[in-house]
């Protein structure tokens, strides 16, 4: 069973109206650099090394507030929570949709009358308890930039270019071995205003629902060797390399298909020690106790 959550499926990350000739204009000295806020990243997971070496628990999931993430104060209850009648919850949680589920929306290259743009990819993997066994029909969502690093969102104003033939959402169930299965774009890296020049890394967000639909987790999957990786607060939220390692995909030429499209794989663990982090969390690290 899917871990209960509060989190809406718009993100956080996406910015108010940029100017497009901002980069040009003259810096302000106030304003927080890469630089500052990759000294503070630096500082932390030294902290934490020293904390393990100690012997301080690994810290498997994120952390609620994590400075050099600026707005994570916001992203996470901060009062008590209260017991809530579940059948009045369900008459405002978000719907699977106005019909069922169709094979074909797992393809996000498709929904529209031409190509989308850029580098095709396939995204396969399977969702598991903590003990390895599949987790099968469950509805697994995603919803991406697109390559230009551009979502489509009203709030979402940088520079660079929309795909009329890409909207970036998909879906579909898992199968009895837990296994789920898509075709996209390969997003691209894209501002947010964290910081002076702050990029996020490309991802793919993902949202797993229970067996009702108060039941509810999102998570984010990432490309390796991306160079952003260090430079990036909301990566680097989760300080135990192990753990973070666990968001990136790992490619797979036996997915790949021949000149078509390159191939990922990406297994999330749904709880135990190995668990995928998730955004969130309600209960922070009580919730990875409570396991």
């Amino acid at each position: 069973m899917l871990q209960e959550t509060n989190a809406e499926l718009e993100t956080d990350e996406l910015v108010p109206p940029a100017e497009p000739k901002a980069g040009h204009a003259p810096l302000d000295a106030a304003v927080e650099t890469q630089q500052d806020l990759s000294a503070e990243i630096k500082s932390i997971g030294e902290a934490y090394a020293q904390a393990l070496k100690g012997g301080a628990p690994a810290e498997i999931q994120p952390r609620l507030d994590y400075p050099p993430y600026r707005s994570s104060i916001l992203r996470h209850p901060t009062k008590d929570l209260h017991h809530a009648d579940p059948e009045t919850i369900e008459l405002y949680s978000p719907a699977f949709g106005h019909q069922d589920v169709h094979a074909l929306e797992s393809d996000l290259t498709i929904q529209h009358n031409g190509e989308p743009q850029g580098e095709r990819i396939i995204v396969t993997g399977r969702v598991l308890d903590g003990d390895g066994r599949p987790v099968a029909g469950q509805l697994v969502e995603i919803w991406q930039a697109n390559a230009a690093g551009r979502y489509i969102h009203k709030r979402d104003q940088h520079p660079a270019p929309l795909d009329p033939n890409f909207t970036g959402v998909g879906r579909c169930i898992t199968g009895p071995d837990g296994s789920y299965r898509f075709t996209t774009i390969k997003p691209g890296a894209y501002p947010w205003k964290n910081h002076l020049n702050a990029w996020r890394p490309a991802h793919i967000h993902f949202s797993l629902f229970g067996t009702e639909f108060t039941q509810r987790i999102i998570t984010q999957m990432y490309f390796p060797g991306d160079q952003l990786f260090p430079l990036d607060p909301i990566y680097q939220t989760i300080v135990d390399q192990d753990a973070r390692d666990r968001l990136v995909a790992d490619y797979d030429h036996n997915i790949t298909q021949p000149e078509w499209a390159l191939g990922y794989n990406w297994d999330i663990v749904l709880t135990g020690p190995k668990r995928t982090w998730t955004e969130n969390e309600a209960l922070g690290t009580a919730g990875d106790q409570s396991e």
